[in-house]
C-alpha cells in the first residue's frame, strides 16, 4: 500500500515538473525582453527540475540513488539562482534596462 502511494506521488511530481518545465520553455520563447525571459527560465525551470528530481527520489528505491538525486537537487538549488543573478548583472552592465511602467501592445510595441 505504501509502495503504491509513493508511486502515485512520484507520477504526480513528475507530471507537475514536466508542466512547469514546459511553461518555462514557452515563457523563454514568448516573453519580450531578457529579464522576463530570465525569470521564466530560472523560476519555472528550477521548480520543474525540483519536482522531477523529487519524483525520481520517490521511485529511486535504494539509498545511494536517492543520495545522488538529492546532491543534484542541491547543486541546482545553488547554481540556478546564481547564474540568473550573474546574467541579470551582465545585462544591466551592458546597458539593458528592464521596462518598468510600460505597457506592451498586442505586437510588443
Amino acid at each position: 500500500m505504501i509502495a503504491l502511494a509513493f508511486e502515485v506521488l512520484a507520477w504526480v511530481l513528475l507530471s507537475v515538473g514536466a508542466v512547469f518545465t514546459l511553461i518555462g520553455g514557452i515563457g523563454v520563447l514568448r516573453f519580450p525582453d531578457v529579464f522576463t525571459r530570465m525569470h521564466a527560465a530560472s523560476v519555472c525551470e528550477t521548480l520543474g527540475a525540483f519536482s522531477i528530481l523529487l519524483g525520481l527520489c520517490c521511485l529511486g528505491g535504494g539509498g545511494i540513488m536517492i543520495f545522488k538525486l538529492l546532491l543534484i537537487l542541491l547543486f541546482l538549488a545553488l547554481t540556478n539562482p546564481t547564474s540568473a543573478h550573474a546574467l541579470a548583472k551582465a545585462a544591466l552592465h551592458d546597458g539593458l534596462r528592464p521596462p518598468v511602467g510600460t505597457r506592451l501592445g498586442k505586437d510588443g510595441e
